[in-house]
């Protein structure tokens, strides 16, 4: 049975919904540029493979857990997966893909740079990368699994010095949303208002991960508490494609090789 984790939000925790439906937004969004052959960075537990498989001639879906590759394997017989750390992604060649996604992943790496310069390696000439990351304006808390957050200039830069051309777009929402972060906002600064030395940001990360996700689940199950229905009546339709990335909790970038 999967240990879900608030950093792995699932499908089957009602007060993980809002950011499962966030996640899958993405997905969702993506699909109009998935094709040819398709490789996924991080495809975790598979939250998004049914969605991007019809649009796609193959797919190849990498994550660095071994558990998750063999379910994924159960649960999708005749898809590839392979287990992975990365990067370099070792054992695939120059000019390998048409597409490749990966969401909610580089804020998880060390070399982000080689991570993107591997990306562009792999990808045909023609072929795009569309990927997304959390939006530090908007985040609520230092997240001890990340190596860093961007705001979006930061990530336009990093990705323009790499890639041919850069299209920054953003996931943001529509009022059930916004009112759910600020909920959010407001719940969090209550929590936080007890760390009066500031450890959030003095501690290594590897100190805080376990209090982070203790308060992060006990935080969810309170706003699922208080807000109630519309922590439950969220879906990927309250979620909007939105052409500034700055309008958006998440960046949605997608990154051309000419």
């Amino acid at each position: 049975m999967a240990t879900y984790t608030t950093e792995i939000a699932s499908d089957k925790l009602i007060s993980d919904n809002p950011i499962h439906q966030r996640l899958l937004k993405a997905y969702i969004a993506a699909t109009p540029w998935i094709e040819g052959e398709l490789l996924e960075i991080g495809c975790g537990e598979g939250r998004g493979v049914e969605i991007l498989l019809p649009h796609a001639s193959s797919y190849l879906g990498l994550d660095k857990i071994g558990d998750v590759i063999h379910s994924l394997q159960h649960k999708f017989p005749g898809v590839a997966f392979k287990q992975a750390v990365i990067p370099p992604f070792e054992g695939i060649a120059d000019h390998s893909y048409d597409t490749i996604v990966s969401f909610q992943v580089i804020e998880h790496i060390n070399k982000d740079r080689l991570f993107l310069e591997e990306i562009y390696r792999m990808l045909k000439p023609g072929g795009k990368a569309i990927i997304s990351t959390p939006n530090i304006t908007h985040t609520l808390s230092r997240n001890p699994w990340h190596e860093r957050e961007y705001t979006p200039e930061q990530l336009i830069a990093l990705a323009s010095s790499i890639f041919d051309k850069v299209e920054a777009k953003g996931i943001g929402g529509n009022d059930k949303v916004w009112a759910y972060h600020q909920a959010n906002r407001i719940s969090v600064q209550k929590i936080m208002r007890f760390d009066v030395l500031d450890l959030q940001h003095r501690l290594p990360n590897a100190v805080l991960r376990w209090p982070y996700e203790l308060l992060n689940r006990f935080n969810r199950n309170r706003l699922h508490k208080k807000q109630g229905a519309s922590v439950v009546e969220i879906s990927h339709e309250n979620y909007l494609l939105v052409e500034d990335p700055k309008q958006g909790l998440d960046l949605f970038y997608i990154l051309w090789k000419a």
